[in-house]
């Protein structure tokens, strides 16, 4: 059987002739059907992950003229090992790595394959950066029929999403963070109840302090809803439009995150970045990261 995306059989109660061996009467049940045992054919799901660790990084010049902001150091690891280990602390084993072409032999030399993380990683190039929903376009065929956990390249957090990935079933969930400069992010309207009502990029016009970071579940309805997005005026694909989706149809969750995090595309907030990695983060790495 197949792990990924694929059926996997759940043989109904057993007769004397199978309990020899589980092997031997597995294969007994798929040659004899009926008079064995009757086999039910259940699909399991797996997440998956993107990274997305394109763009220019206009906001860290000088510094990514000559590297990529996600390749740049944070205390004693490159950036996107941090969002790296965010997805595989989580279980998640196959991640694609979205890449601007320019970087992409420097993100290939310093993570291969994956086999030494014990994951396997496929990568895509960006030739343009056209807004963070593009990610599901361009990750349709990897995604396939599964769920998917976007992070972005640069987001760094003290908080463990293990729980929220095994545990989530479809729909989408995102995660919000009360920060001083919420102008900088999409944003996210609460009702009195701490209910989800609004969601906004980068309003002009104050509408929330929670931001919404850069980790998001969706199920697989995410390629297609992306697919069929309009470039907002920024004439980009916006994610806030995908949430805006399953929030009317009120299949979002929205999760106020415990916890530090940084969204280290500044000069500022990559400071902060290293000093959450230097005094908080360096014993929650795994698998050689």
């Amino acid at each position: 059987m197949r792990l990924q995306g694929t059926l996997v059989p759940e043989i109904a109660p057993m007769q004397p002739a199978m309990r020899e061996g589980t092997l031997r009467g597995l294969k007994s049940a798929v040659i004899i059907g009926h008079t064995v045992g009757r086999l039910n054919f259940k699909r399991m799901q797996f997440m998956r992950g993107i990274i997305l660790a394109g763009g220019a990084a206009t906001r860290l010049r000088p510094c990514t003229k000559v590297t990529s902001k996600q390749l740049l150091p944070v205390y004693n690891r490159p950036m996107i090992y941090y969002p790296l280990n965010t997805l595989i602390k989580a279980g998640i084993k196959e991640i694609l790595i979205i890449v601007a072409p320019e970087r992409a032999g420097d993100f290939l030399n310093l993570l291969g394959s994956g086999k030494d993380f014990g994951v396997k990683f496929t990568y895509e190039i960006q030739d343009k950066p056209r807004g963070l929903a593009d990610a599901f376009i361009m990750g349709e065929n990897f995604i396939d029929q599964e769920s998917v956990a976007l992070i972005l390249g640069d987001n760094i957090y003290e908080y463990d999403f293990t729980e929220d990935i095994k545990n989530f079933k479809s729909g989408g969930k995102v995660f919000a963070k009360k920060v001083p400069d919420p102008e900088r992010f999409g944003v996210v309207k609460f009702d009195d109840q701490m209910k989800a009502v609004k969601i906004m990029e980068k309003p002009k016009d104050w509408l929330s302090d929670y931001a919404l970071t850069g980790f998001y579940l969706f199920d697989n309805r995410c390629v297609e809803i992306a697919r069929n997005l309009k470039p907002s005026e920024r004439g980009e694909l916006e994610i806030t439009d995908v949430q805006n989706f399953y929030l009317e149809k009120g299949e979002l969750q929205v999760a106020i995150i415990e916890g530090a995090w940084e969204d280290a595309g500044t000069f500022d907030s990559l400071l902060r970045a290293h000093n959450l990695a230097k005094e908080k983060l360096q014993d929650k790495f795994v698998n050689n990261l």
